[in-house]
């Protein structure tokens, strides 16, 4: 099979041809259509990821396609079934075995380019702002990198649950974009004046950032009393560094968020999230926004488009055609 492969920590990834795998116990084997690419790709063939995979590795998290074959003991989806899931890598190639509760069955109106973005980002804003910031109605929540494939589904689902969302992102292209998704109030993250701005606006409730850097700090500081901050990601390369006497005197809250992480720790709830997603998906509730689609030659162009801050939405791989 065609696949991608890091050789090496910061080794330029390489096209070659290895073998198509055979699923283990438990695993199914899925004929990859598309992949999506997420910022996390970039850190690990970086070597800077949480999780280290010894190279020689086939890159990518999230994918979609259908059911070729299922290994011993794994009771589904069904042969033929369409689906999208998840892996730790491997998803850049034509074939992947995974465990069969990494993998959930499409709806009917839903692309594999679609699907193929959809797990990760929307998964993390879901949990992290339903289960960790318990995000209310009536609230106001502030998205930083409003425009990028997380950032975007953090607009959707904060207007989903009920939330007056201000966005912030880079120029006023991407603001349009966070502005279609539904953010109420747009802000030029290159404007300056950001704690002043989000104050001017009445304070926030929850924080969600994934850029990291002066603009966390801006954010904490124009939280309002019992405000709760979302660490998602340092896209900015800067990790924030947090005063403990602010948190006391306003009463705030910092909570980290891994999908990764809590897919490991909490299955049953990280799989509910993913099924009640899917359901707004097939109502029409959530609308995904697909900013690049790249043939499979292309993956590396596809990683500048992240590394760069380009791309707006999800960068998606299309692997072949089931």
């Amino acid at each position: 099979m065609e696949s991608w492969q890091i050789p090496a920590p910061g080794a330029a990834p390489q096209r070659v041809r290895l073998p198509d795998p055979t699923p283990a116990e438990g695993e199914v084997l899925v004929r990859v259509a598309a992949v999506g690419l997420n910022f996390a790709d970039l850190l690990m063939i970086e070597g800077k990821y949480q999780v280290r995979v010894a190279p020689p590795y086939i890159p990518g998290m999230e994918f979609s396609g259908v059911v070729e074959a299922l290994g011993p003991g794994a009771k589904g989806p069904a042969i033929g079934t369409r689906v999208l899931g998840t892996c730790t890598s491997g998803a850049l190639a034509g074939r992947i075995g995974v465990p069969a509760p990494a993998l959930a069955a499409l709806p009917d109106a839903m692309s594999f380019d679609e699907a193929a973005g959809f797990p990760i980002a929307y998964g993390t804003s879901h949990l992290a702002l339903s289960h960790v910031a318990r995000l209310q109605p009536g609230e106001t929540l502030f998205v930083t990198g409003a425009a990028g494939g997380v950032g975007l589904t953090a607009v959707e689902i904060g207007k989903r649950l009920g939330a007056r969302v201000i966005a912030s992102a880079r120029g006023t292209d991407r603001l349009a974009v966070a502005g279609a998704a539904g953010a109420n109030v747009l802000i030029d993250s290159e404007a300056g004046g950001l704690k002043d701005r989000l104050r001017a606006e009445g304070g926030v409730d929850v924080v969600y950032d994934a850029v990291g850097g002066p603009a966390f700090d801006a954010a904490l500081r124009a939280c309002r009393p019992e405000g709760r901050l979302l660490a998602i990601g340092f896209a900015s390369g800067q990790v924030p560094q947090v005063p403990a006497n602010l948190l006391l005197v306003k009463n705030l809250t910092v909570s980290g968020f891994w999908y990764g992480g809590f897919q490991a720790h909490a299955p049953a709830r990280a799989a509910a999230s993913m099924a009640q997603l899917l359901r707004w998906r097939a109502e029409g509730t959530l609308r995904p926004h697909i900013g690049q689609v790249l043939p499979f030659s292309a993956f590396p162009e596809g990683l500048e488009l992240l590394r760069a801050r380009k791309a707006t939405g999800k960068v998606v791989i299309r692997v072949q055609q089931p």
